[in-house]
């Protein structure tokens, strides 16, 4: 991500939040990048171009193909559509009182935000601190950290847009707060499915770290706990996507193989240790 210094401001003084997004869009080439204004850290992110539509019907494809309805690709159309949709989503996201990036200043073509860390300078995601912690224990403790800020938002009747250990970021307060709600899975999934979606994606995301140091068992263990209290609904669903993902646990770990190969394989493996009891 781009980090840029303050433009220069406008002749009535110190520019008003509004006015400093409108100069920053203009001169910012990247699609988010970082300020320092009015004494803290904020966000700009611009309206950047439209993603391809054949990526989607791809991934779709591979979706039908396995039968995973809750992997459909949800469309990141990006341009204005994409900052329609994130403004949105804090909003909605803020009312159910959920930490989220306060919106300073907005427009069609971008939003400024504050940086979920303030008063502090900046905030710090869940997967650098998971891959800064050098034990189990800790990793372990981050990892249902996690777990516990994905299911709350799902206890206030919403879900996230891509729920990975990097889209959730350390407060102020000490909380975990969440990121990037370009795309929104309920205009395409059902609620369940939305759910089972950030399951997937976080549990993704994080099955790797806790295998580097031989906690894969312990996190399924600790995630199946937490699943329990979980609709039977979306519980049946992760029972799904365990089920027809658990060829992959066959793909190579080895590091020579790429970095992909074994995340996806490490998530296999986590999902197929979950206790679903559906």
């Amino acid at each position: 991500m781009q980090t840029t210094s303050t433009p220069s401001p406008s002749e009535e003084g110190t520019p008003s939040a509004q006015g400093f997004l409108q100069r920053a869009l203009a001169a910012q080439s990247a699609n988010i990048a970082a300020y320092d204004w009015a004494d803290e850290r904020v966000w700009i992110k611009k309206a950047g171009p439209r993603n391809p539509a054949w990526r989607y019907r791809v991934l779709g494809g591979v979706a039908r193909l396995l039968g995973l309805g809750v992997l459909r690709p949800v469309p990141n159309l990006g341009g204005e559509r994409a900052i329609a949709i994130e403004r949105a989503r804090l909003r909605s996201l803020a009312e159910l009182d959920l930490p989220v990036p306060l919106i300073l200043a907005a427009c069609d073509s971008g939003l400024m935000l504050r940086d979920l860390a303030y008063p502090a300078q900046t905030s710090v995601s869940l997967a650098v601190e998971i891959g800064q912690a050098g034990d189990s224990t800790r990793r372990l403790k981050l990892f249902q950290e996690g777990l516990q800020a994905v299911a709350r938002v799902h206890a206030a009747g919403s879900c996230l847009s891509q729920a990975f250990a990097r889209n959730l970021v350390r407060t102020a307060d000490g909380r975990l707060g969440y990121i990037d709600f370009e795309d929104d899975p309920a205009e395409l999934l059902s609620p369940d499915e939305c759910q089972a979606r950030d399951w997937l994606c976080y549990l993704h995301s994080t099955a790797q770290p806790l295998r580097e140091v031989g906690a894969l068992e312990a996190g399924a263990g600790r995630a199946s706990d937490l699943l329990q209290a979980r609709p039977l609904a979306v519980r049946r669903l992760l029972a799904s996507a365990a089920s027809r993902l658990r060829w992959l646990r066959r793909l190579p770990a080895d590091r020579r193989f790429g970095g992909d190969s074994q995340r996806v394989q490490a998530a296999a493996l986590l999902l197929d240790r979950l206790e679903l009891h559906i």
